[in-house]
């Protein structure tokens, strides 16, 4: 690791040229292990010759029966299934480009996703149909498949499944899509047109539309192309190489795969490496999600904060056989130190916490595994560069603070059709500003401070959410907390932190007392307000805007809730 002019980079020695596409990566892996288990998803498991045969099967349905052309948009909308594995490669060797859509959307968030990206082509739950019905017209969806949960079963579990979700959970409800066509339809269509005519796809084609509020708020398409995903799994994998043996890793993957996170990580870096990837449909089931667990010996499991904490609360959790695993990775949000230590207390395994953003695709550092600083969120990983910029474009020397800014390989094309957003996201000399507030340790690692939009300034003084939360979450009685600024017409903004206690006797005077021995006094919180929930995203990251946005709707009135204030 070097230090110039107030940059940090990590050199690597890795072969970027290995794989020309994501497809020759899916196709090499098929190939190395053609009978291992690739994924499983509620008592069905996959080969890695099977999923070839899946992919190459939707694959041909989209040349053979549909109008798309390559670098045509096609939007899948779907959680965690092996569906989604198949239409993402199948998309991906038809030449498409690939929009993740989060399932849990609104009608009018997805028409917005649909119209900016321009998708002709979408793949979605049944659960979700009715939406779609509501909003076709006004999108250029010409091509509309239609699955089932268990679709990819065998025809009496698929019925099964499928009945007992519609008939008698009554969770899918009636829609109306004359042109759409079923799954099974595709699959069986796609395995009689026979060999189909493979594009030619370069690293820099582009792979995916991955959808961002970024550093603005405002929904984005993150262009990614094949060599920017490709380049961050080589790069994380050049990084864990030692701890994962080809061809027997057992992977949980609770994560939705429509986030970059879990889509790297376990669709991209798993078949890199043989991976067999049990995908968890629904993680907020936490009972169902422990009896899966004790199916498998798993060796790695990916996860964020707020997930752990739901684990280590479970009872039959804490009872399974661990002996097994050997990597938890942390993303998504920050890991709190108080989490960290319980999860390995319970599962003898340390966490390793990386930080990345989408437009990264999206891992920039990682806390090495044999040398975890918790609180970090460790060194630039291989061929990454990172600076922090203050205010006035200056470097920042390390133990300052400062916006984080990254280069390297994995960094997006751009955000579509977006040049001005593009151009205020990433300089001409390819430094992509994070929106963070970082600092750098001597020992070079990271620390990330805060989001630049989520700073508190208290009578003058910046104040970081961030900062503040990890030292409340360290209450033994706190399971989760969020800080937001409030107006304050005397100093500027107030602090307000929103509580989920696990002790029903916890008060307010509690927490503050708590926050005045280890916090300076104009970070000591004003307001406290407890909760039996916070608002989280549908990875599990609480969400301060929602929170920022409830206060605002209480303005002018006056008053603290179920809070209270204090000097």
């Amino acid at each position: 690791m070097n230090l110039f002019d107030g940059a940090i980079e990590e050199r690597g020695d890795i072969d970027y040229d290995h794989y020309q596409s994501l497809v020759e990566l899916i196709d090499t892996a098929c190939d190395r292990f053609p009978d291992a288990p690739a994924v499983s998803n509620l008592g069905r498991t996959l080969s890695y010759r099977e999923l070839q045969q899946a992919t190459r099967d939707f694959a041909a349905y989209l040349q053979h029966h549909t109008t798309l052309e390559p670098g045509d948009r096609i939007a899948i909308q779907l959680p965690n299934l092996i569906q989604y594995p198949v239409a993402l490669f199948g998309a991906l060797r038809a030449g498409l480009v690939v929009v993740n859509t989060n399932p849990l959307y609104s009608s009018a968030e997805m028409l917005t996703q649909f119209q900016d990206s321009g998708a002709r082509a979408l793949v979605v739950l049944a659960n979700l149909a009715h939406q779609v019905e509501e909003i076709i017209d006004d999108t250029a969806l010409e091509t509309v498949i239609i699955t089932q949960v268990g679709d990819a079963h065998p025809p009496a579990r698929r019925l099964f499944i499928n009945s007992l979700l519609r008939h008698v959970k009554r969770m899918v409800p009636e829609y109306n899509l004359p042109g759409a066509i079923s799954y099974t339809q595709v699959m069986k269509e796609g395995g009689q047109c026979g060999a189909f005519e493979p594009p030619e796809l370069t690293q820099d084609d582009l792979a995916l539309l991955q959808y961002t509020g970024g550093t603005t708020g405002i929904p984005k398409g993150a262009m990614l192309s094949h060599r920017n995903i490709l380049a961050n799994m080589l790069q994380v994998k050049a990084l864990l190489e030692r701890l994962t043996s080809p061809g027997r890793e057992v992977v949980i993957a609770p994560l939705p795969l429509y986030h970059i996170y879990s889509f790297t990580l376990n669709c991209v870096l798993m078949p890199e490496i043989g991976g067999h990837v049990v995908l968890i449909t629904n993680p907020r089931d936490i009972p169902a999600f422990v009896r899966e667990l004790r199916r498998w010996r798993f060796t790695i499991l990916s996860g964020l904060n707020t997930l752990f904490v739901a684990l280590c609360k479970n009872p039959r959790f804490r009872e399974l056989d661990f002996s097994s695993l050997k990597l938890t990775l942390s993303g998504g949000m920050p890991l709190t130190v108080s989490v960290a230590r319980e999860w390995e207390s319970v599962t003898g395994c340390p966490v390793v916490e990386g930080y990345g953003l989408t437009e990264t695709s999206p891992i920039v550092s990682v806390n090495p595994p044999e040398s975890i600083q918790l609180g970090t969120i460790g060194l630039p990983i291989a061929d990454t560069e990172v600076r922090l910029v203050d205010a006035d474009g200056t470097l920042v020397p390390r133990g300052g603070m400062g916006e984080l800014q990254v280069r390297g390989p994995q960094v997006m094309q751009g955000y579509w059709n977006r040049p001005q957003e593009t151009r205020q996201a990433l300089d001409p000399d390819g430094w992509f500003r994070t929106g963070d507030v970082a600092q750098v340790e001597e020992d070079g690692y990271l620390r990330i401070v805060d989001r630049k939009k989520d700073m508190i300034i208290v009578s003058g003084f910046n104040v970081y959410p961030n900062e503040l939360e990890k030292v409340i979450a360290g209450h033994p009685d706190i399971d989760e907390c969020a800080v937001v600024g409030l107006p304050d017409e005397t100093q500027g903004e107030r602090i307000k932190v929103y509580v989920s206690s696990r002790n029903p006797e916890l008060t307010v005077k509690d927490v503050r007392d708590y926050c005045r021995e280890r916090l300076t006094p104009y970070k000591v919180p004003q307001v406290v307000e407890f909760r039996s929930e916070l608002p989280k995203s549908a990875v599990g990251k609480v969400l301060r805007r929602v929170l920022r946005d409830e206060e605002a709707h209480k303005r002018p009135a006056s008053g603290n809730g179920q809070g209270a204030s204090g000097s």
